[in-house]
């Protein structure tokens, strides 16, 4: 299968509230109220947390049957740590993430065995946790100036 690019759009309304696109899709997000938003939906890291588990768990529930297991139910909880000094310009620190921990919640009467097969399956297969893993290229485009 050929390379396949992704799109979306993310367009900033008033404050901090961001509307974001694609596919014909539109979630919102914002901050909290501590740091200048409306709270009117979740903010982007943790949408890129929410991301993460969403990916991995739509990865399980394509390759559970390659490996025999039976997801009953599956879960993931994830958190991260990030120093808001960064972002905020008040130390110089990282701005994102320096360490991203997530946890399966398995109902499965699979034999552990190929559970365990399995979860190590998925963090290598997962696309968003490739992305945060491994890194991207990231390229600044052009700029349209519009009067």
């Amino acid at each position: 299968m050929a390379v396949q690019q992704v799109k979306t759009s993310a367009h900033l309304q008033n404050g901090t509230v961001v509307q974001v696109s694609a596919r014909g899709f539109q979630f919102v997000l914002d901050e909290p109220v501590d740091l200048g938003g409306t709270n009117t939906g979740m903010n982007p890291v943790e949408a890129l947390l929410g991301a993460l588990g969403a990916c991995q768990a739509i990865v399980a529930r394509v390759y559970a049957q390659k490996f025999g297991v039976q997801l009953d139910d599956f879960r993931v909880e994830l958190e991260g740590d990030l120093d808001l000094d960064g972002f905020l310009d008040k130390a110089d620190v990282r701005c994102g993430f320096t360490e991203v921990r997530y946890h399966y919640y398995i109902k499965s009467p699979s034999p552990k065995a190929a559970v365990d097969e399995f979860v190590t399956y998925i963090a290598e297969k997962c696309p968003v946790g490739d992305c945060l893993a491994n890194g991207v290229v990231l390229k600044a485009g052009t700029v349209t100036i519009e009067s």
